[in-house]
C-alpha cells in the first residue's frame, strides 16, 4: 500500500483538492516523554548510531535508516523526532528511538507522543508576481527580495506560515495535522491564480493581435 503524504501514491480527490495539487508532505516533527532520566554519554558511548558533543549541544544526536529520522534525546526524557515522510513513520520512528534507549537499560516509556510541525510542499507549475500578491496582501506578506528570495505569507485560519517563490513552488509548515496543510493550499491557490505572471511571448502576441 502506497505511504500517505508520498507524490504519486493515489489519484486526487477533487472534493478535498479542487485545485487538484496535494501538497506533498516533506517532513514531520514530533516530540514524546520517555518519562526517565537519561545519562547522555553513556546512551553515546553504547549506541553505534549516535552522537554526543556537550559542548555543542545538550543532548544525544541518534539515527536511524528506517523510517529514515534523526532523534534528539535529552538528559530530561523528553525527545524530539525528524525526517519522517507522514505521521504514522514518526510514531513509528518515536517508538524505535525508544526501544533503543529501553535495550540500553534506561525505563523509558512512550508517552504524550505529539505531532509539532508538519512542512508540506508542491509546485503550481506557473509563475507567480510577488510584488503584485505582496502589495495587494500587505496584513500577511513580508516580501524583501534582498534578503530572501521568497515571499512569507501567514495565513490566520489555518495558521499556517507559506514561503511562496516565483517560480510557483510552494512551502508550507506550521501544521499540527496534515489537513491543515491542504486547506492552507487551497485557500491561497485562487490568490496565486490571481497574481499568474503572464509570460513575456504571451503579452507580446497579444499586442501583435491587437494592432
Amino acid at each position: 500500500m502506497a505511504e500517505p503524504g508520498l507524490e504519486g501514491s493515489q489519484p486526487v480527490d477533487l472534493s478535498k483538492h479542487p485545485s487538484g495539487i496535494v501538497p506533498t508532505l516533506q517532513n514531520i516533527v514530533s516530540t514524546v516523554n520517555l518519562d526517565c532520566k537519561l545519562d547522555l554519554k553513556a546512551i553515546a558511548l553504547q549506541a553505534r548510531n549516535a552522537e554526543y558533543n556537550p559542548k555543542r549541544f545538550a543532548a544525544v544526536i541518534m539515527r536511524i535508516r528506517e523510517p529514515k529520522t534523526t532523534a534528539l534525546i535529552f538528559a530530561s526524557g523528553k525527545m524530539v523526532c525528524t525526517g519522517a515522510k507522514s505521521e504514522q513513520q514518526s510514531k513509528l520512528a518515536a517508538r524505535k528511538y525508544a526501544r533503543i534507549i529501553q535495550k540500553l537499560g534506561f525505563p523509558a516509556k512512550f508517552k504524550d507522543f505529539k505531532i509539532q510541525n508538519i512542512v508540506g510542499s508542491c509546485d503550481v507549475k506557473f509563475p507567480i508576481r510577488l510584488e503584485g500578491l505582496a502589495y495587494s496582501h500587505g496584513a500577511f506578506s513580508s516580501y524583501e527580495p534582498e534578503l530572501f528570495p521568497g515571499l512569507i505569507y501567514r495565513m490566520k485560519q489555518p495558521k499556517i506560515v507559506l514561503l511562496i517563490f516565483v517560480s510557483g513552488k510552494i512551502v508550507l509548515t506550521g501544521a499540527k495535522v496534515r489537513e491543515e496543510t491542504y486547506t492552507a493550499f487551497e485557500n491561497i491557490y485562487p490568490v496565486l491564480t490571481e497574481f499568474r505572471k503572464v509570460q513575456q511571448w504571451y503579452v507580446v502576441l497579444f499586442i501583435m493581435l491587437q494592432s
